[in-house]
């Protein structure tokens, strides 16, 4: 389930770039507090994409040894 639209991501994006934190799309206003909170909405929904159109990276872990052991 998406709480979001891609209206309302091209709309922060342009308000970040724009340096303003009051975001207008689909009838709706939204003042963000900060351009950091307003980025942080932006990461959300590009990580919402993210993760449905490509799975995240498995991580191994790595191990290293000098041979003097």
């Amino acid at each position: 389930m998406t709480n979001w639209t891609e209206t309302e991501l091209f709309a922060l994006r342009r308000a970040y770039a724009s340096g303003t934190t009051r975001v207008s799309y689909d009838g709706k206003s939204v003042d963000y507090g900060s351009a950091e909170d307003l980025l942080a909405r932006i990461r959300t929904i590009e990580r919402a994409i993210a993760g449905t159109t490509n799975p995240l990276p498995i991580a191994g872990l790595a191990g290293f040894s000098r041979g003097d052991c």
